[in-house]
């Protein structure tokens, strides 16, 4: 149940390679976190040069304009080994498919709880109902 959040800088992806984005960040969740398929909820937001400020260089690591910011909101259901397998998919896949440099590719991941989340009609699908008192 991830929900995708893209940023990148505007103008630096065309439509083709926004696509192939969201496919390989999709299938890299498929791959290496038991996502479902039809599981999707993405969006990809674009910024000017002066809205999309970063370190270059924070933690030895030379980043370009070509960065990629990607933050996944997750269950909290998933073993370290399972979350670093999917760093390394996702860049993996962006560097073969899109060409960029892996120091460009930022992955953030925000932990919830299941009850958390809503998948729509108001109501928390995985929440725990309470006991009825007897």
């Amino acid at each position: 149940m991830p929900f995708t959040q893209i940023s990148i800088l505007k103008g630096s992806k065309t439509e083709a390679q926004k696509t192939t984005l969201f496919n390989e960040i999709y299938q890299a969740m498929r791959e290496t976190f038991d996502v479902p398929e039809d599981d999707r909820f993405m969006t990809l937001s674009e910024h000017r040069p002066e809205d999309f400020v970063f370190g270059r260089y924070y933690m030895d690591i030379a980043r370009s304009d070509d960065l990629i910011l990607i933050q996944l909101t997750v269950s909290d259901t998933r073993t370290t080994e399972k979350k670093q397998a999917l760093f390394r998919r996702i860049a993996q896949g962006l560097v073969r498919e899109l060409g960029v440099r892996p120091e460009d590719v930022f992955i953030n991941l925000v932990e919830t709880k299941m009850e958390n989340w809503s998948f729509g009609h108001g109501i928390a699908q995985h929440a725990k109902k309470a006991p009825v008192p007897s």
